[in-house]
């Protein structure tokens, strides 16, 4: 704890509330590493109390570290330091989900659903080549690998060639519910990666102070038949990824 006292006792260089003061100084230590992987923070009274603050304006800097998953905690306590993202350098060789792609990496892969509904999109149905009040599975989540927040997507599936996504909940593997439970194998994708900077959004979710660098992903992942099954725009972290492509002359 003297490590952020020492440094929330310095002249305040982020105008604004408090606790998004309060935030910011313990994600930079985080990011910097001064706080590392299972570091321990005080209890919210315990911080309230040595930097003479209430214990309401902790709580809100807190809730907001966990929502960026940058801590996690029990409750009644202050929360356990979630280290930067780990960095990843996967291959584009092949086709494959970020469950598949963490595990290989020796990371665990989970997630967190922002949104899941039955839609119909005009936009979404063109891209498929299908009528536009046609049915889709969309899927927001945010991907994570040992806890931290490596991407942010939303994918769409075509319920008339796989109707068994309909019941999904959204947790594990696409790929592997595609197989399992409608007899699809995804063989090829189109992909497209371009960079750009991250959204307010993103940034809450990555636990950015300001816009960073991210890598936008376009795929469209086809069955072996040809049949164009999903489509998911993902947007990767870029100081967590720097991908790998093998070229022949």
């Amino acid at each position: 704890m003297d490590l952020l006292l020492s440094r929330l006792q310095r002249p305040a260089a982020v105008r604004g509330p408090y606790y998004v003061r309060l935030q910011r100084e313990i994600q930079s230590l985080i990011d910097a590493g001064e706080l590392g992987a299972g570091s321990g923070l005080p209890s919210e009274r315990e911080l309230a109390k040595a930097l003479n603050i209430s214990r309401s304006t902790v709580k809100r800097s807190y809730d907001r570290l966990r929502e960026a998953q940058s801590l996690v905690s029990s409750q009644g306590r202050g929360g356990t330091a979630v280290g930067p993202a780990p960095r990843v350098s996967p291959g584009m060789h092949r086709l494959k989900g970020f469950t598949e792609e963490m595990r290989e990496l020796g990371l665990t892969p989970s997630a967190r659903i922002v949104e899941r509904a039955i839609a119909a999109d005009r936009t979404v149905a063109s891209i498929f080549g299908r009528p536009s009040q046609t049915a889709f599975l969309k899927l927001v989540r945010v991907r994570l690998a040992d806890g931290v927040p490596m991407s942010r997507e939303m994918a769409w599936f075509d319920l008339t060639v796989a109707p068994g996504m309909a019941e999904w909940d959204g947790e594990g593997s696409a790929y592997a519910r595609l197989r399992e439970h409608c007899g699809i194998e995804l063989t090829w994708a189109d992909q497209s990666v371009e960079a750009i900077l991250s959204s307010p959004v993103e940034d809450a979710v990555f636990g950015f102070e300001r816009p960073g660098p991210c890598l936008l992903l376009k795929r469209r992942s086809h069955s072996a038949d040809d049949v164009l099954v999903e489509y998911v725009e993902g947007t990767f972290r870029g100081d967590a990824y720097a991908y790998r492509l093998k070229l022949k002359a």
